[in-house]
């Protein structure tokens, strides 16, 4: 079965060079997980988004578990995107990597750290199939293709990482070298889910000023 967006999303976190999720990517990672279920929502027709706003369709909910969670979080009459990218940001790490256990695409191992602390490690299964995904993203971006013509998961991967400075994918230099291209995708990007880009964008930078984050 297709990973869902949000599985894939959180496969680019990972950091092939160093065999592991970067602590850096933290802060945006629970929004962006969430980001990526409202945009598949979004392309199954499942929400409606005008005018800054957001509202759930009435409609079967999607048989991904994730994906339902986030669609019944949705609003019936239409409200701002924010709270539904940012609020429970926090819950979105653990459903999905679940999701990816069960797949066998990761391992999750508790070890201690200072000998002491339980923590989990995530381990990638096929980390040359994460190259390949992050290959893909990055060459929405630096190969020169129209927007339109690149196909809309993988345009949507690279706008949402790059708003949340998703390290594994694109470095800083990399986001300001490409800055015109990227600007380009992520007009298209609004066409397709008008207003969800910006409310990632705010709800990543007001956490970034706190120091905040959220992943396990």
């Amino acid at each position: 079965m297709r990973p869902s967006l949000p599985q894939r999303l959180y496969l680019l976190c990972y950091t092939v060079e160093k065999e592991k999720f970067e602590l850096t990517d933290l802060q945006g990672r629970g929004q962006l997980l969430r980001a990526g279920a409202l945009t598949e929502l979004a392309l199954a027709g499942l929400l409606t988004a005008e005018g800054g706003k957001v509202a759930r369709r009435a409609a079967t909910a999607p048989g991904d578990p994730f994906l339902a969670a986030v669609w019944r979080d949705l609003p019936e009459t239409p409200k701002r995107w924010l709270s539904y990218v940012h609020n429970k940001a926090h819950t979105a790490e653990k459903p999905v990597r679940e999701q990816l256990a069960a797949a066998r695409a990761i391992t999750v191992r508790q070890e201690k750290r200072l000998g002491v602390l339980p923590v989990d490690r995530v381990v990638v299964e096929d980390p040359q199939q994460v190259r390949a995904l992050q290959d893909r993203v990055r060459d929405a971006v630096i190969g020169g293709s129209e927007p339109a013509a690149i196909p809309v998961d993988e345009l949507a991967m690279a706008v949402l990482a790059a708003e949340t400075e998703v390290s594994s994918v694109f470095s800083g230099k990399e986001r300001r070298a490409h800055k015109p291209a990227l600007k380009a995708l992520a007009a298209h990007f609004d066409g397709v889910v008008p207003g969800l880009r910006k409310a990632l964008r705010d709800s990543y930078l007001s956490s970034r000023a706190v120091g905040g984050g959220w992943g396990a």
